[in-house]
């Protein structure tokens, strides 16, 4: 006999588009609590630049992998799988329906097909020989790697040193490249019976929004945030460090760049890494569009719309 596959939400979407509220608005209406698949609010201390939602706006919904974690400590793909999966074994065992969400598109595939990471293998010698060539700048790996496995290239940001390094560590070790891994693990049948939305708005509207964050940001004290990092010992070669606004103002604190072009590099990088997350959820074939117009920003009806398809799919 077959065992039911267990019930699992996923609210993803682009940075700034609004699932945080969303996603609050909708565990409140069906008793679950939100797993964040978000690779930089598992750390403590890094709160402003990371939009991370605060204990007192979680509206008494319950939030796991949100900080949890020090900055100097590393966060990747594969630990992530395991502590989400963790996470929503606890969720269930209270009857509690388990909703992912976040913008970290590569996270969610791995968790909502269960991805082996059992047999990943490294080669330090050779990451190390990498990392000190990325020292000098990280623009001749990319080349690299785009020479070896074109399309993970296509899918990685050049300045995104340490996937470059991972994927070309990848071919290194197997003589195959890290995007056919990935394709074949995407074609692997999914251990949940699941809705995966995808929140978008039109990408003027959206573009806007992530430059009114930024300003915030700044407004709410990131440069003081980063400061005090800096203070605790947090640097560049840090995962932690690497995300964005973080980079960049480490550079302010370092006296590489000044204020004024550091926060527009934030603005252009976000604006960028928001079009790459939704290239990739564009490229997922199960997940379900929520256009924020088509509801007219409606946030009543664009739950209604997500209660009714979880409905269908038999998840409430």
């Amino acid at each position: 006999m077959t065992m039911e596959k267990e019930p699992l939400v996923i609210l993803a979407g682009p940075t700034a588009v609004g699932k945080t509220g969303l996603s609050l608005a909708l565990a409140k209406r069906c008793g679950g609590e939100i797993v964040s698949c978000d690779s930089m609010q598992v750390y403590r201390h890094m709160d402003i630049g990371s939009a991370k939602i605060l204990p007192e706006q979680m509206q008494g919904v319950r939030h796991h992998l949100v900080d949890v974690l020090e900055p100097d400590e590393a966060f990747h793909v594969a630990r992530f799988q395991q502590m989400a999966k963790e996470a929503i074994a606890d969720i269930r065992s209270r009857g509690r329906l388990p909703i992912a969400v976040g913008g970290t598109g590569f996270y969610i595939q791995a968790l909502l097909y269960d991805a082996d990471f059992s047999s990943e293998q490294e080669d330090r010698d050779y990451r190390r020989r990498l990392e000190m060539q990325a020292a000098d700048g990280s623009a001749a790996l990319w080349e690299r790697l785009k020479e070896v496995d074109p399309k993970s290239a296509a899918a990685i940001h050049p300045n995104n040193t340490k996937r470059v390094i991972r994927a070309l560590e990848y071919y290194h070790i197997h003589g195959q490249t890290i995007y056919e891994h990935n394709r074949r693990q995407k074609e692997k049948e999914s251990p949940y019976r699941f809705c995966y939305f995808v929140l978008s708005e039109d990408r003027a509207a959206l573009y806007r929004r992530i430059d009114r964050r930024v300003d915030e940001m700044m407004e709410q004290g990131l440069l003081e945030e980063v400061r005090r990092l800096y203070d605790m010992g947090c640097r560049g070669s840090m995962v932690s460090m690497q995300g964005l606004g973080y980079k960049e103002l480490l550079e302010i604190i370092e006296g590489r760049d000044d204020l004024a072009h550091a926060v527009e590099k934030i603005k252009r990088d976000t604006r960028h890494f928001a079009k790459r997350q939704l290239t990739w959820f564009r490229a997922r074939p199960e997940a379900v569009w929520v256009d924020k117009e088509a509801f007219s920003g409606d946030e009543e009806r664009i739950l209604a719309f997500l209660l009714e398809t979880m409905r269908q799919k038999k998840i409430i």
